[in-house]
Protein backbone atom coordinates (compact mmCIF):
# COMPACT_ATOMS: atom_id res chain seq x y z
CA UNK A 1 0.00 0.00 0.00
CA UNK A 2 1.23 3.54 -0.42
CA UNK A 3 2.04 5.46 2.73
CA UNK A 4 0.47 8.59 3.52
CA UNK A 5 2.91 11.24 3.24
CA UNK A 6 1.14 13.32 5.47
CA UNK A 7 1.59 11.14 8.16
CA UNK A 8 4.99 10.85 7.52
CA UNK A 9 6.02 14.49 7.16
CA UNK A 10 3.54 16.28 9.91
CA UNK A 11 2.77 13.48 12.49
CA UNK A 12 -0.91 13.25 11.80
CA UNK A 13 -3.59 11.56 9.88
CA UNK A 14 -5.01 12.82 6.74
CA UNK A 15 -8.59 13.47 5.85
CA UNK A 16 -8.17 10.17 3.21
CA UNK A 17 -6.36 7.92 5.66
CA UNK A 18 -7.77 4.69 5.79
CA UNK A 19 -9.34 4.79 2.35
CA UNK A 20 -6.78 2.05 0.78
CA UNK A 21 -7.30 0.16 3.87
CA UNK A 22 -11.36 0.38 3.30
CA UNK A 23 -10.65 -0.34 -0.71
CA UNK A 24 -8.90 -3.84 0.33
CA UNK A 25 -11.70 -4.24 2.75
CA UNK A 26 -14.30 -4.18 0.62
CA UNK A 27 -12.83 -5.87 -2.01
CA UNK A 28 -12.27 -9.03 0.46
CA UNK A 29 -16.05 -8.60 0.91
CA UNK A 30 -15.70 -7.33 4.67
CA UNK A 31 -18.28 -4.70 4.24
CA UNK A 32 -18.99 -4.14 7.82
CA UNK A 33 -14.69 -3.52 8.27
CA UNK A 34 -14.61 -1.48 5.63
CA UNK A 35 -16.91 0.75 6.94
CA UNK A 36 -15.24 0.99 10.21
CA UNK A 37 -11.99 2.04 8.73
CA UNK A 38 -13.18 4.84 6.31
CA UNK A 39 -16.96 5.58 7.15
CA UNK A 40 -17.15 7.84 3.58
CA UNK A 41 -15.97 4.41 1.52
CA UNK A 42 -20.15 4.20 0.61
CA UNK A 43 -21.58 8.06 0.14
CA UNK A 44 -18.16 8.01 -2.67
CA UNK A 45 -18.62 4.51 -4.11
CA UNK A 46 -22.68 6.14 -4.89
CA UNK A 47 -21.25 9.39 -5.84
CA UNK A 48 -18.70 7.61 -8.33
CA UNK A 49 -21.68 4.83 -9.41
CA UNK A 50 -23.66 7.71 -9.76
CA UNK A 51 -21.60 9.95 -11.91
CA UNK A 52 -20.64 6.85 -13.83
CA UNK A 53 -24.04 5.99 -14.48
CA UNK A 54 -25.51 9.92 -15.16
CA UNK A 55 -22.58 9.74 -18.23
CA UNK A 56 -24.12 6.19 -20.07
CA UNK A 57 -28.14 7.76 -19.01
CA UNK A 58 -28.32 11.38 -18.11
CA UNK A 59 -30.96 11.88 -15.68
CA UNK A 60 -33.39 14.59 -15.11
CA UNK A 61 -32.41 16.13 -11.74
CA UNK A 62 -28.72 15.02 -12.25
CA UNK A 63 -27.50 18.31 -10.58
CA UNK A 64 -29.23 18.08 -7.82
CA UNK A 65 -28.44 14.56 -7.28
CA UNK A 66 -24.93 15.10 -7.52
CA UNK A 67 -24.51 18.29 -5.04
CA UNK A 68 -26.54 15.89 -2.72
CA UNK A 69 -24.22 13.32 -2.81
CA UNK A 70 -20.82 14.87 -2.97
CA UNK A 71 -22.50 17.26 0.30
CA UNK A 72 -22.65 13.72 2.12
CA UNK A 73 -19.27 12.51 0.87
CA UNK A 74 -17.63 15.92 2.28
CA UNK A 75 -19.45 15.31 4.87
CA UNK A 76 -18.33 12.27 6.34
CA UNK A 77 -14.92 12.50 5.41
CA UNK A 78 -15.13 15.43 7.97
CA UNK A 79 -16.95 13.81 10.54
CA UNK A 80 -14.41 10.93 10.42
CA UNK A 81 -11.57 13.26 10.43
CA UNK A 82 -13.17 15.47 13.29
CA UNK A 83 -14.09 12.29 15.18
CA UNK A 84 -10.54 11.02 14.86
CA UNK A 85 -9.16 13.66 17.02
CA UNK A 86 -12.00 13.44 20.13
Amino acid sequence: MLPCFTKQILGVDCPGCGLQRSLLFLLKGEFTSAFLMYPAIYPMLLLFGFLGLNKLYPFKHSNTITITLMVSTVGFILTNYILKFI
